[in-house]
């Protein structure tokens, strides 16, 4: 796996364990989407090599999964990936949830403003898992975190 933005789409349950399983004293960052989706494209763009990818390389790396892939969706019903995009944080093959303020703590929905905004979750994630902790707390203002309602199927 590259250290940089994956330049293709996860889309089999196998490649993602691998990836999961080799990120080694980095954050892995997994964006569930489509690239068809508009916010997907979005945060694709923000995560774009010539972006942050760079400015994160050296404790983080990105991969795209493909929600729409037959094979992913046990980490699709996992994660509850209704909204998209999601994003899921993993140090060394442990989740890594943060505390935003919203009800989910176990992926960030939604895009991020800005390229620094995302650096700063994944450096903050980077630095709580340095010191032993499974859940970092977000270093954005309220105003920057995306909101939504958490909707339950099937109760």
């Amino acid at each position: 796996m590259s250290d940089y933005l994956s330049t293709t789409l996860l889309t089999k349950k196998k490649e993602i364990d691998c990836v999961i399983r080799d990120a080694i004293d980095k954050v892995l960052v997994l964006r569930f989407g489509r690239a068809s989706d508009p916010v997907c494209l979005h945060l694709d763009d923000i995560l774009q090599l010539s972006k942050s990818a760079r400015e994160v390389s050296k404790f983080a790396t990105i991969a795209l999964v493909d929600i729409d892939s037959e094979d992913v969706q046990v980490y699709v019903n996992y994660f509850d990936i209704t909204l998209v995009p999601s994003t899921v944080f993993f140090f060394n093959a442990h989740h890594m949830k943060m505390d935003s303020g919203t009800a989910d703590h176990t992926k960030w929905v939604g895009a991020f403003h800005r390229k620094q905004d995302f650096i700063d979750v994944v450096e903050a994630i980077f630095r709580a898992a340095m010191k032993g902790k499974l859940i970092a707390n977000c270093p954005l203002p309220p105003e920057r975190i995306p909101k939504y309602e958490l909707l339950y199927k099937n109760l």
